[in-house]
């Protein structure tokens, strides 16, 4: 199994390879169909989430790798002097792999979402990576059954995939990429959350030049505000505070 180094913030790992590196680590995966490669994304909300949520916690710690998605990551890491690595995104590694996986002729599976958002992701996926079999399944907006997941597992079993892309929230889809891995023999899995909704151009995303910046939340705020605004104006603080302890303390 590939490892990667890390460091912690708020207790929870992050990784310090570049992007480059996390794609030769797939394409390891892939040539010897080693795995499950698990990789997770953090931000501030779901680092604060994981002090009080252990299920959540032992989901990220399971994981081979956990990079730094939110902008506020990196931000904190400075604050709290953790040499963490490079702001990388779900879309930023999502991305890369397929490209990867075009390459060579792969399969990738989306688990996650409503179907007329897959519907639409999949038909993008065809266009820009037309080498690359799909499949893909919604599962239900509800708490399932041990019988309802193990049919799904069943699914994408059965498909093979290269890699499993999970885009449920977090942290409902690191808890369940932690508690089902194992049952799979899938070489690299993703929890990549909203990109799915991004790549499928159901959300838009920010211009280059803001992300860039690093003002892709306030961006997104007006835009998602039903879902951001816990995010921004409880996690965040309570991020940020939780940090400048941490860094005190040390």
């Amino acid at each position: 199994m590939v490892r990667v180094t890390d460091h912690r913030l708020l207790g929870v790992k992050i990784g310090t390879a570049s992007l480059a590196e996390l794609c030769a680590a797939a394409q390891n995966v892939f040539a010897n169909r080693r795995g499950p490669f698990v990789f997770a994304c953090a931000n501030p909300h779901s680092l604060v989430l994981s002090r009080t949520d252990t299920q959540f916690r032992s989901a990220l710690e399971a994981a081979d790798v956990v990079v730094a998605d939110g902008v506020g990551c990196v931000w904190g890491a400075k604050l709290a002097g953790v040499p963490v690595g490079p702001r990388i995104t779900g879309s930023d590694f999502f991305v890369s792999v397929m490209r990867t996986l075009n390459e060579s002729g792969g399969r990738a599976f989306f688990f996650g979402s409503s179907d007329a958002v897959l519907d639409k992701l999949t038909a993008r996926v065809h266009a820009n990576f037309p080498r690359v079999a799909t499949q893909s399944l919604s599962p239900p907006f509800r708490p399932w059954s041990d019988e309802e997941n193990e049919r799904m597992l069943a699914k994408i079993r059965s498909f093979e995939p290269d890699v499993l892309w999970v885009g449920m929230t977090a942290p409902k889809q690191e808890k369940w990429v932690a508690d089902n891995a194992s049952r799979l023999s899938t070489p690299l899995i993703g929890s990549i959350g909203a990109v799915f909704d991004y790549y499928a151009g159901v959300t838009r995303r920010a211009p280059k030049w803001i992300c860039d910046l690093g003002f892709e939340w306030l961006y997104r705020l007006p835009r998602e505000p039903k879902r951001l605004w816990k995010r921004t104006f409880v996690s965040a603080p309570l991020f940020f505070w939780h940090v400048l302890r941490e860094r005190l303390l040390r």
